[in-house]
């Protein structure tokens, strides 16, 4: 309690706290950035009208003011959204970046990127960034089975997507049907003769690699081959030279061998190099990667083209229609899988 000049006690009872934002979002059912855009009538706005209805009749319920400094800044203010990526070095991502991008250019808003690094301060981050009002939502290309980031969009409802890593019950998975691109390099290898294919795939924690492995094993089955072959390995050069030499080393009648990634294919080739293999003349290497990059090697890699650049623009259509108040919906991207036929691929001997 404050004291007059007269050292008395100041019974005047303290003005009510000021109605924030995030409570008219809070009341509104809606997320904080979508609050500001319609309130402050932000440019080029697609909420469906209902959705505003119910913003501005909560703002009303509450007394709600927009400061004056606030309400320009958000008027001038394009929408940000938040890409996690767990491998910037990876080609794989760089195309998932490069769709999201564009989209989101299409759209008026922004990506920024970030490498997901410590998860702990990852989710620090996305917090603070979210809190300040900083970004609108984001996209998870990361998404590990126990990412303290699960928890942290799903309880504070911030939107969110996760790209090309699904998390079981979350309704918010963006993913390829990698199956396709294991039954497409399947096909292709057994018409060129190969009866004995192998494949390397990611850890078997992650929900991409998981779905390659199912369809190559689904493909197997369907041509009659055997479809236990499979050794899991980094989704780097050295996992790929690692699970080739478990796999040549185990099984020396392979004559073929179809990797999750490029960079995992560049390792079975160096350990074919090192078991004086040729490839493809003893060896054929296929991979669910395709990057210009896979031309400039020695020998040019045979790649299965899967929507990469469609999977980062799909993932901000999805994440943008949570932030103007759609529901939340997880989409798998189906394809027609094309085989680009390089050198490292022949008929075994």
């Amino acid at each position: 309690m404050a004291e007059n000049s007269n050292g008395v006690g100041d019974r005047t009872s303290a003005p009510p706290p000021r109605v924030r934002l995030v409570d008219v979002a809070e009341e509104a059912g809606v997320s904080k950035s979508l609050a500001s855009r319609v309130l402050n009538d932000h440019p080029g706005l697609r909420a469906r009208e209902e959705v505003r209805r119910r913003i501005h009749d909560a703002a009303e319920r509450l007394g709600y003011s927009p400061h004056a400094a606030a309400r320009g800044l958000t008027r001038a203010d394009t929408g940000v959204l938040s890409l996690l990526i767990p491998d910037l070095t990876n080609a794989f991502f760089a195309r998932v970046i490069r769709g999201a991008v564009k989209r989101a250019m299409e759209r008026d808003f922004t990506v920024l990127t970030a490498e997901d690094l410590v998860p702990r301060e990852t989710t620090k981050m996305v917090e603070r960034l979210v809190q300040t009002g900083r970004i609108n939502g984001v996209m998870v290309a990361s998404a590990q089975p126990r990412h303290p980031l699960i928890a942290t969009l799903r309880t504070r409802g911030i939107p969110h997507v996760f790209v090309n890593r699904g998390v079981r019950g979350s309704g918010h998975n963006v993913v390829l049907n990698e199956a396709l691109a294991g039954r497409a390099a399947l096909g292709y290898l057994k018409e060129l003769g190969h009866t004995r294919i192998a494949h390397v795939t990611g850890a078997g924690s992650l929900d991409s690699t998981r779905r390659l492995s199912a369809g190559f094993r689904k493909a197997a089955k369907e041509l009659d081959l055997d479809g236990d072959l499979i050794v899991e390995g980094g989704l780097s050069e050295d996992g790929g030279a690692r699970a080739a030499a478990t796999l040549l080393g185990d099984h020396d009648d392979v004559t073929a061998i179809f990797t999750a990634s490029l960079v995992q294919a560049v390792g079975v080739m160096r350990t074919a190099y090192q078991h004086d293999l040729n490839v493809p003349r003893d060896l054929s290497v296929i991979t669910a990667d395709e990057t210009p990059l896979a031309a400039y090697l020695s020998p040019a890699l045979t790649t299965v083209q899967m929507p990469t650049e469609e999977l980062g623009a799909a993932a901000v259509d999805a994440l943008i229609e949570q932030i103007l108040g759609g529901a939340a919906a997880s989409r798998v991207l189906d394809y027609a899988p094309e085989v680009i036929e390089r050198e490292s691929t022949a008929p075994p001997r």
